[in-house]
């Protein structure tokens, strides 16, 4: 049997890399081109309201006759975006949902992690059946508790002497400050962390709750970040309970804020100017820290 040559075999060696790389560069164009029309996808929809939010009214419905006009700025103007700041008070809307959801995250996770970690690392009575009751939270909807909460809230106390939290900052805050799903998260990850480090810092002295300021919290900045971000995503676009707990403009946020272009005549263009307006910082922060929240869900352990 011949053997082949040097020669050969380094021939055939660089042939089936060739091979490889070809290969590899196939798969990869493939993948792109499946990732850029996934995006695409599901892009069209945000570039058609924001496109349609610089047109007039007529020109809007005219352009939905071909579909490469109506991605294309025709006409262009901000009249839409005035009428916005027109029709409604927008600076006292957005000045509600920033300040409404930054103090619901900040609380949230606080009071969340405090939670979890009296659930994953100490141990007492009835923590099994508390963490139950925590796990079948997560499957009841607000819409369930709705009106039994609001007539809770409706009665309680403030630390200023009057009764009822309606149509106040109170009412969207509290309720949503501590949430079962928010709980589970962090006790996941804190279950996963060694209790070697807990052992170590009680025989140092530490109190249970140097330990979760000291040691649990600097190694769970991953769980925090998702919390943080996926309880922001929520309260953002909170619409039901701010609808039925406020009635003034005061402190209503933007999710409610554009039902007001739905009575009576109805302007798209200014709809469309409303919600790309709430859709933009959203989009902008995603933006910022897609990279840190891919981490961060990826080391949290969430599982679709």
């Amino acid at each position: 049997m011949a053997v082949p040559h040097a020669s050969e075999r380094s021939h055939n060696n660089l042939v089936s890399a060739a091979r490889t790389r070809a290969r590899r560069r196939l798969s990869t164009f493939l993948n792109y081109g499946c990732l850029t029309l996934l995006a695409a996808f599901f892009l069209f929809p945000l570039i058609f309201m924001l496109v349609s939010s610089f047109k007039p009214e007529k020109a809007i419905f005219d352009d939905l006759k071909t579909v490469t006009m109506a991605f294309i700025p025709r006409d262009a103007n901000i009249l839409n975006y005035q009428a916005v700041f027109d029709r409604v008070p927008f600076g006292r809307y957005m000045f509600n949902s920033v300040f409404v959801t930054v103090a619901t995250v900040g609380l949230g996770l606080l009071f969340n992690s405090m939670i979890a970690y009296a659930l994953a690392r100490l141990r007492w009575k009835a923590r099994s059946l508390v963490l139950s009751f925590v796990v079948a939270l997560m499957i009841i909807p607000l819409e369930a508790i709705a009106v039994p909460l609001l007539v809770i809230v409706n009665d309680l106390p403030w630390i200023d002497g009057t009764t009822g939290w309606l149509d106040t900052y109170r009412v969207q805050i509290i309720p949503f400050a501590v949430e079962a799903f928010s709980i589970f998260l962090f006790y996941q990850f804190f279950a996963g962390i060694p209790r070697d480090f807990d052992e170590a810092a009680l025989v140092d002295g530490a109190s249970p709750f140097t330990i979760y300021r000291t040691i649990i919290f600097p190694l769970s900045r991953p769980v925090f970040a998702t919390v943080a971000i996926l309880q922001m995503l929520t309260m953002w676009s909170l619409y039901l309970w701010p609808l039925i707990a406020t009635r003034g403009e005061m402190v209503r946020p933007l999710s409610i804020g554009i039902t007001a272009f739905y009575v009576q005549n109805i302007r798209w263009g200014q709809v469309l100017a409303f919600a790309s307006l709430v859709t933009i910082p959203v989009l902008i922060i995603f933006l910022i820290f897609q990279r840190w929240f891919i981490r961060s869900v990826a080391a949290s352990g969430i599982k679709g």
